[in-house]
C-alpha cells in the first residue's frame, strides 16, 4: 500500500479539550501541527462530559486570546444548592476573585474547533489505526489511515498524546518505563445523562449516599448517584432513578427521558514520567481525578499550557530545559490536585453514606465538611483549590 508522506512540529493525538487547546496555543505562536481524531466531528461536538472551568482554566483562555471560547451556555459555577439530609444548606463560600464557569464540555469543545478551523489549523476526524512510532529517535512518525483508507505518515518534532486514559498515546510507552499511582475509592457513581432542566442544581449529602444534578445546558442535565461498585445499570431503573435523586435532594426534582445511564468506579491514577523520548502525555493520558474534585479540565489545561511553553522555547530560542523538565513541573502540581479530590471525595460520600467507612467516618466527615464553612482560615485554602489557583 502507497504511503503519502509529510512533516510537521507538533503531532496531537486527540482533539478534545485538551489537543485543540494546545493547536490553538501553538498554532498562534506561529508553531506548525496537526491534530488526528479518530472519531467523526459530530461525535466529538456531541460528546457529554463534566465541562467546570475553574478560575485558572478562565484566567487561562482569556490570557492566551481566547476568552470567546467560553461563550455559548456556560453558567456562573456558583450557581446550584448544597444540601444536607434534604435540607437546603445556607452556606457562604467564600467567592471572592472566583471566576469559575459551568461550560458543557461539548460547547467548549465545539468553540475550540471553531477557534483553531478559523486560525488555519490542520484537524484531521476519523483517523484510524493511529500509531506513534519510533517516539525515543530524533524524527518519531505517526502513521494513521485517513477517513478514505489512505495510509499516511506525518514526520514530526514532538507528539502530544492528548487522546484520554483509553488512548493509544500512552499504550506506546513501554509499561517498564511508567510508574502507575492508583488509588480506589470502594463506591461507584451511576451517572445519567438526562434531557431535562436541571431542577435542583447542586449537590446532595444523604444517608442513601451522595447525589448530584449537574447542568448540561439548558435542556440537559448530569445527574450522580453514589452507588456500589458491584451495581449495573440494570439494577437502576428510571422510576428508581428519579425516586432516589428526590430522596436524597429532598425536594422534588426534573423528570423526564433519561438519554444514557452507566457505572462510574470512582478513582484516581498518575502515571509518571509525563513523557517518554519525544511522546508527551497530556490530560487524562497521564492522569485522572475523581468527577467530584471537577478538576480533570484545570488539569488537562495546565499540562497543555506547561507544554506549549515548552515547545515555543524551543522552537524559538533551541532552548529545549521546559520540554526536559516538562515531568517535574506538572506532577508537583497533579499530585497538590489529586490530594484535594481525593479529600473532597472521601469527605462528600463519607458524610451521608455509613455503609463502607462506618457512623464514626461519617460524623468526623460531617465535622470536617462544616468546618470550611465556620473557618475562615480552612475556608480561604477550600476556596483557592476550588477556583485552581492553589
Amino acid at each position: 500500500m502507497t504511503e503519502t508522506r509529510e512533516h510537521t512540529t507538533v503531532v496531537i493525538v486527540g482533539a478534545g479539550v485538551a489537543g485543540l487547546t494546545l493547536g490553538t496555543l501553538l498554532l498562534r505562536n506561529g508553531i506548525d501541527c496537526i491534530v488526528l481524531e479518530k472519531h467523526p466531528r459530530a461525535y466529538v461536538e456531541q460528546r457529554q462530559r463534566a465541562g467546570t472551568i475553574d478560575t485558572f482554566g478562565v484566567r487561562l483562555f482569556r490570557a492566551w486570546g481566547l476568552a470567546e471560547v467560553l461563550e455559548g451556555d456556560p453558567v456562573p459555577h456558583s450557581e446550584g444548592g448544597f444540601y444536607i439530609d434534604g435540607e437546603a444548606m445556607p452556606i457562604d463560600v467564600d467567592d471572592d476573585g472566583n471566576e469559575s464557569l459551568y461550560c458543557p464540555q461539548q460547547v467548549l469543545v465545539r468553540n475550540l474547533t471553531d477557534v483553531f478551523l478559523r486560525d488555519g489549523g490542520d484537524l484531521r476526524y476519523e483517523a484510524a489505526d493511529v500509531r506513534p512510532e519510533d517516539i525515543t529517535g530524533d524524527r518519531p512518525v505517526v502513521r494513521y489511515q485517513d477517513a478514505d483508507g489512505t495510509a499516511k505518515a506525518i514526520d514530526c518534532d514532538f507528539i502530544a498524546g492528548c487522546d484520554g486514559f483509553h488512548g493509544v498515546s500512552r499504550r506506546t510507552i513501554p509499561a517498564s518505563a511508567l510508574t502507575e499511582y492508583s488509588h480506589a475509592y470502594g463506591y461507584s457513581w451511576l451517572s445519567v445523562l438526562a434531557a431535562v432542566p436541571t431542577h435542583p442544581s447542586g449537590m446532595a449529602i444523604h444517608s442513601l449516599g451522595l447525589a448530584g444534578m449537574i447542568p448540561r445546558g439548558p435542556h440537559a442535565s448530569r445527574i450522580y448517584l453514589q452507588c456500589s461498585v458491584d451495581d449495573t445499570p440494570e439494577q437502576w431503573p428510571d422510576a428508581r432513578i428519579w425516586n432516589e435523586l428526590e430522596a436524597r435532594f429532598g425536594t422534588p426534582v426534573s423528570t423526564g427521558e433519561i438519554i444514557d445511564k452507566r457505572i462510574v468506579p470512582l478513582r484516581s491514577v498518575v502515571f509518571d514520567p509525563m513523557s517518554h523520548g519525544r511522546l508527551y502525555l497530556i490530560g487524562d493520558a497521564a492522569h485522572i481525578v475523581p468527577p467530584m474534585s471537577a478538576k480533570g479540565i484545570h488539569l488537562a489545561l495546565h499540562d497543555a499550557e506547561v507544554f506549549a511553553r515548552a515547545v515555543i522555547r524551543q522552537v524559538e530560542e533551541g532552548d529545549r530545559s521546559l520540554l526536559d523538565s516538562y515531568s517535574e513541573t506538572c506532577l508537583p502540581h497533579i499530585w497538590n490536585y489529586q490530594a484535594f479530590a481525593t479529600w473532597i471525595t472521601d469527605i462528600m460520600h463519607n458524610a451521608g453514606f455509613t455503609g463502607h467507612e462506618g457512623e464514626f467516618r461519617k460524623q468526623t466527615a460531617r465535622a470536617e465538611l462544616q468546618r470550611q464553612f465556620t473557618s475562615d482560615a480552612a475556608n480561604k485554602l477550600f476556596s483557592e483549590l476550588t477556583a485552581g489557583t492553589n
